[in-house]
């Protein structure tokens, strides 16, 4: 299965604070608005996104038919099809697809241990 780019989605407290903390790792501002609380920044081929007040807990992203700078993949499993699989499989998910059949959709699984994985088509 292509999941496509991967990202940890952090739930921070104090955005500006939490970029300067990351921009000291090495990462820079790749995408988002500071203004609207949520940044993407990347430090070679690690994304790590920061959103202020958007969720509670930390998440696991994939973005199917995207590789890690953002760029459309020629070739990718779409996410309605990533998710059929895995209902195939008997994962029970914490949302699901309620969208047209192609195009940006999105839906969450939880692992095992209660982490969420976001998997997050945006083409």
């Amino acid at each position: 299965m292509k999941l496509g780019a991967f990202s940890i989605s952090l739930a921070v407290k104090d955005i500006k604070a939490s970029k300067a903390f990351y921009e000291h790792l090495g990462f820079s501002v790749f995408a988002g608005a500071l203004e609207q609380n949520y940044l993407i920044m990347k430090n070679e081929s690690s994304l790590v996104g920061l959103f202020q007040g958007m969720f509670e807990n930390n998440i696991l992203t994939f973005n199917p038919g995207w590789d890690q700078d953002a760029n459309t993949l020629k070739q990718f499993d779409d996410v309605r099809d990533i998710q059929k699989h895995l209902k195939s499989k008997g994962i029970t998910l914490a949302s699901e697809i309620d969208a047209p059949d192609s195009g940006p959709a999105s839906f969450v699984v939880l692992d095992p241990d209660g982490n969420a994985i976001l998997i997050d088509q945006h083409i």
